[in-house]
């Protein structure tokens, strides 16, 4: 053999022992990502709020603010209702230690009676907290007011 066949095999021995000492395995590609060491805390303002009464039908909010009290920044992961009627909005940009940050609760109020819906939030992979709406829906009427007629004998006169 050659010295240049020698050199040209030896070359791409080395070029694909290189490629596959560099390329993860299959175990190393699914392995996941731990979140940076540092303590991070969710203080929420209020953890429940109370709509007191509502009326049937009128879809109702609140905005739950909370401050990152930890060390660490971090990004809500996921906010979860227990139902379709309630609907969490939050920002999925990072909140740096410190920094304050709001997540809204809309509930829609169709059905009558009294209600407590949590709302669970998880952050850093693995840490959950929760907050609560509540209150109570009441029927509306289903015809309107009668007419006042003694607005009609005023206008009479």
């Amino acid at each position: 053999m050659t010295k240049i066949a020698k050199n040209t095999i030896t070359f791409f021995f080395m070029a694909a022992l290189i490629f596959m000492v560099s390329r993860p395995s299959e175990a190393q590609k699914n392995v996941p990502v731990t979140p940076a060491p540092g303590k991070a805390a969710l203080d929420f303002r209020e953890a429940t709020w109370d709509f007191g009464q509502i009326p049937q039908g009128k879809p109702v909010t609140h905005d739950f603010e909370f401050t990152n009290t930890g060390d660490s920044a971090f990004a809500l992961d996921n906010v979860q209702a227990s139902c379709g009627c309630t609907t969490p909005l939050w920002n999925k940009d990072i909140i740096a230690p410190g920094e304050t940050a709001k997540i809204t609760v809309g509930y829609n109020a169709q059905n009558e009676g009294q209600f407590v819906k949590p709302v669970t939030i998880t952050y850093l992979g693995n840490k959950t907290t929760q907050i609560i709406i509540k209150g109570e829906v009441w029927k509306t009427p289903v015809t309107s007011a009668p007419e006042n007629v003694s607005v009609t004998s005023l206008k009479d006169e």
